[in-house]
């Protein structure tokens, strides 16, 4: 039995455009079938997450994320990636996690982006100045050939360390988010950080923070003002803050929620006008990991 290992030396094997049709293409097979185990100490949380669909295979990921090691020089974010053959079961490979992640987690919301964001947006503000607040950079840029971004962190040393050509970092995120044709928060708040009252008509928001119940990116009014779309409805309502906890409170309801990429082929997973303001939760469960890990292993094998 032949089993492919998969390291970082693939990325040079990838694009943002393969890996966005290859998503959508992977929610035209048979629905996934998911499970998700989440095990908390205090702000410490070990994720596992399993997918299968019929037709590209199984996958396991498991991820520990550890936000207290940071100040140690450490990753906050590490765990592991298996992908099973379709055919028997067996193993199939053992993709790089940091590969899987920063590729999945940025193409599930520039999938997202490249659906409901107006074609001619070109001032994007990320939210955030970790290691996905690049990778963002990075996608939309293969987008958004002209686009200006804005950096905003709590810490402004971090947002000003990603200045560059396109790269302009702010202190001023209300004025940031009211120019902002884009909005992507990338972080790992507990209070909502973006508010509704400043988002400007036709703005489209990806949402990639707040993967616990316990943490919020934006606030309420976002959410009221906003056409709500999420990557899976399966992944997202009962499990993320963002869409759980507003849901509990009666101030969405699930009803709320227009379309999830199941949708994509319907074409309900859609923006219905320039004036629309788009809110996109990427809540990345683990048959976008399966999407992502069985693209990389495709172009890994046709090199």
């Amino acid at each position: 039995m032949s089993i492919d290992i998969i390291g970082p030396e693939a990325e040079s094997l990838l694009t943002w455009d393969g890996l966005t049709t290859a998503l959508a293409a992977g929610h035209r097979l048979p629905r996934a079938e998911i499970a998700d185990v989440f095990l908390y100490r205090g702000k410490d949380t070990l994720l596992s997450r399993a997918a299968w669909i019929d037709g590209l295979g199984q996958l396991v990921k498991t991820a520990t994320i550890f936000p207290g090691n940071a100040a140690l020089g450490k990753g906050s974010v590490n765990g592991a990636v298996t992908l099973f053959s379709d055919r028997d079961g067996t193993l199939d490979a053992l993709v790089d996690f940091h590969l899987v992640t920063k590729w999945k987690t940025a193409g599930d919301s520039l999938l997202a982006a490249k659906t409901l964001a107006r074609k001619d947006s070109r001032e994007i503000l990320i939210v955030g100045a970790g290691a996905v607040a690049r990778s963002m950079i990075e996608a939309y840029a293969s987008l958004f050939h002209d686009a200006r971004f804005t950096v905003w962190n709590r810490s402004g040393d971090k947002a000003r360390a990603m200045e560059g050509p396109r790269v302009t970092a702010t202190e001023d995120l209300e004025a940031a988010v009211r120019a902002a044709d884009i909005i992507c928060t990338a972080t790992m708040s507990h209070e909502p950080v973006v508010k509704g009252a400043w988002l400007k008509p036709g703005t489209h928001l990806d949402l990639i923070g707040a993967y616990r119940p316990d943490m919020r990116e934006v606030d309420d009014e976002a959410l009221r003002r906003a056409t709500i779309f999420v990557d899976s409805r399966a992944t997202t309502i009962g499990h993320i803050g963002e869409i759980r906890d507003p849901i509990a409170r009666g101030v969405i309801s699930e009803a709320d929620i227009r379309a999830d990429y199941y949708d994509l082929a319907s074409g309900a997973y859609a923006r219905s006008s320039d004036d629309e303001i788009t809110l996109a939760k990427n809540g990345g469960g683990a048959h976008l990991d399966l999407m992502t890990a069985s693209y990389i292993a495709a172009m890994w094998r046709m090199r």
